[in-house]
């Protein structure tokens, strides 16, 4: 018989309501089978917001107005409900960690979505935090569970193409920042605006499949972080990052980068081996395509084939499959995306934050 995780979600302000909250639900509600999976179940039955209104508002817009799904108008309500065995949070993340710490206080699990902290220190207490309560805890890096990064790093880890030597990725956005309201959450420092947190997991967590779950670096953070920002003017967040880290232990390289106001590129992801090149498609936070090209002598391309994959959700239903198992298993990390990956994100993160001068206002982080 599957195991049925029963969801909490709290989410708030627009954000949440259309956008990554939004996606996750209709995720939870595709029947598993469609995807081969027969081992695990999701139901959501509770949702907190400001409101009960709001709760409801998105319980009838998400879910098709299942009335067995209780609507709340806080998250405590949520964190105190006995039906509930996980919590999922889409708020913006300067809240990430007062929710957290909130779910898991109450003994809740928890799926937090990215980036997990603003920083490292803060991630280090929900990571002690969920210790000390024994649950399970995860940053909601949603394209590590897909099957086509998936695939990826099973062509890097064959040796078919040689060792990685460079990555390079990029994600950006064109959010029209000049044109848009100084609070919104990509400009406004109050809540960690700029496109380093917004967008930087995205180039960092290719990296980190490539190089640092490569196993001959035998999980060995990289060595040196050099990072550039550019800021806008309009309210001193980051615009334009680019930072590159050194995995010395395997002597390979990535040169990441992230833009808030040019649109993304395609292939968003370009992984340059000893006998091949990977290119992934853009969006490389859910890549429906690769293109692998086989390199013989003076690389010149001796063979070219390209992989499509279809998936019947957006593509966060399968991160929701790997926390069911660690839960039903009684795991309090994933070994897919660990908290040694998350930790090393938040540090590259307050490293190029710390070099290219990008402060945040007193009082967003919370543990510093």
């Amino acid at each position: 018989m599957a195991s049925v995780l029963r969801w909490g979600i709290i989410s708030t302000g627009k954000i949440a309501r259309r956008s990554v909250a939004t996606v996750f639900v209709k995720d939870l509600l595709v029947d598993p089978k469609t995807r081969d999976v027969q081992d695990v179940v999701h139901k959501v039955v509770a949702v907190g917001s400001r409101s009960v209104e709001k709760a409801q508002e998105f319980i009838d817009t998400n879910t098709g107005g299942d009335k067995s799904i209780k609507a709340y108008g806080s998250y405590e309500e949520v964190y105190a409900d006995k039906d509930v065995d996980a919590i999922y949070i889409g708020t913006p993340h300067t809240y990430h960690y007062t929710n957290a710490i909130d779910a898991i206080r109450a003994k809740k699990h928890v799926l937090c979505e990215k980036p997990v902290t603003c920083n490292v220190a803060e991630l280090r207490a929900l990571i002690s935090a969920a210790k000390e309560n024994g649950v399970f805890f995860m940053e909601a890096m949603w394209t590590r569970f897909q099957p086509l990064p998936q695939a990826v790093i099973k062509l890097l880890q064959s040796g078919e193409l040689g060792a990685p030597v460079v990555v390079h990725a990029d994600l950006s956005a064109d959010f029209d920042i000049k044109n848009i309201p100084k609070t919104h959450r990509i400009l406004d420092p109050a809540l960690g605006g700029g496109a380093l947190l917004d967008l930087g997991p995205y180039p960092l967590v290719w990296a980190i499949m490539a190089l640092y779950e490569s196993p001959p670096n035998e999980s060995t953070p990289p060595s040196t972080i050099s990072a550039s920002i550019l800021k806008t003017p309009l309210t001193d967040v980051d615009a334009n990052t680019s930072f590159t880290l050194n995995f010395s232990k395997i002597a390979a390289q990535a040169v990441l980068s992230c833009s808030m106001n040019v649109p993304a590129t395609s292939p968003g992801v370009i992984i340059r081996c000893e006998k091949g090149i990977i290119r992934v498609a853009a969006p490389i936070y859910c890549s429906k395509s690769y293109k692998v090209e086989c390199l013989g002598e003076g690389g010149k391309i001796v063979k070219e084939q390209e992989y499509k994959f279809e998936y019947v959700g957006h593509g966060m239903e399968y991160e929701a499959d790997e926390v069911a198992r660690c839960i039903r298993d009684g795991k309090a990390e994933s070994a897919l995306w660990g908290h040694d990956k998350s930790l090393l994100e938040m540090g590259v993160f307050d490293e190029v934050r710390k070099q290219g001068g990008y402060v945040l206002p007193p009082g967003v982080e919370k543990v510093v």
